[in-house]
């Protein structure tokens, strides 16, 4: 069994929910990565998802755009984001890591050579936002030949039909995105929330995470309320930033912080 599954299976088992944190490798130095990592698993975190910087993060509102300028000016690498899984490892061989990103770094580096490279580092799970159920045939059997999970997004948009598609495509968890627009920008609405993912449980019995407006313990129980599992990540890098010029001990802190009482919340 993955790690993913494993994770979701035991948290079932306690009637728990996952808490899902989200942060960019190498924000604001690849040095400081993994014990950012540690610090969100003391805090809570079920699943890890790292985001693999890009120049171009078309999914992304202004505050993880900066965090991958951040992270790209200070030397970050695909090569590296991967270092920084297996470095966690040594650490950590429980926790389920997901690499959060998009095509064009990938598909340079080639599919074949990042998913064997991916494995060998420890990664469980990847999501490539901007990768189409119709354009990932080969993709998905190159993952899963690796045995990593290919995680999908979900839209408010997306009709019931196209949904089936791509879970039937997906493995892990699937990813609904709860808000129209980029991460960081749009008020939640719980109810809007609720009605949707009930729907998508009529195309797919994987558990679904659900991001996207998530900034404190109330809104990450409410969520928690209808989902399998509540993903946290603008508020997480917004934290970052404020803290960049710190020492690291307060980022790892700051995101304790803010990650702590979700998981209270989200187990009361």
């Amino acid at each position: 069994m993955s790690r993913i599954n494993a994770c979701f299976s035991r948290l079932k088992s306690e009637n728990k929910k996952a808490l899902i944190p989200f942060i960019t490798a190498g924000d604001p130095t690849p040095d400081y990565t993994v014990d950012m990592m540690k610090g969100l698993v003391d805090a809570g975190a079920d699943i890890i998802e790292l985001g693999m910087a890009f120049s171009d993060p078309m999914a992304d509102g202004p505050v993880i755009q900066l965090a991958c300028e951040r992270a790209l000016k200070a030397g970050i690498t695909i090569d590296r984001v991967l270092q920084i899984v297996e470095e966690f490892r040594q650490h950590d061989q429980t926790t389920p890591v997901v690499l959060m990103g998009y095509l064009n770094p990938i598909e340079f580096f080639g599919y074949k050579e990042f998913a064997q490279k991916a494995k060998k580092s420890g990664v469980d799970g990847v999501l490539l936002v901007d990768l189409t159920p119709e354009e990932a045939t080969n993709v998905v059997e190159c993952f899963a030949e690796n045995s990593i999970d290919l995680i999908y997004l979900l839209s408010p948009t997306t009709t019931l039909s196209r949904a089936e598609k791509i879970c039937n495509l997906a493995s892990g968890y699937v990813y609904y995105v709860s808000v129209k627009g980029v991460t960081g920008t749009a008020a939640l609405d719980v109810d809007s929330v609720r009605s949707r993912v009930n729907e998508l449980r009529e195309v797919t019995n994987l558990p679904i995470g659900v991001g996207f407006g998530i900034r404190d313990a109330q809104t990450a129980k409410s969520v928690g309320q209808c989902s399998d599992g509540v993903i946290v990540g603008s508020v997480l890098v917004n934290a970052i930033a404020d803290n960049k010029d710190n020492e690291k001990s307060a980022i790892v802190n700051a995101l304790k912080n803010i990650l702590i009482p979700m998981r209270q919340a989200l187990d009361a």
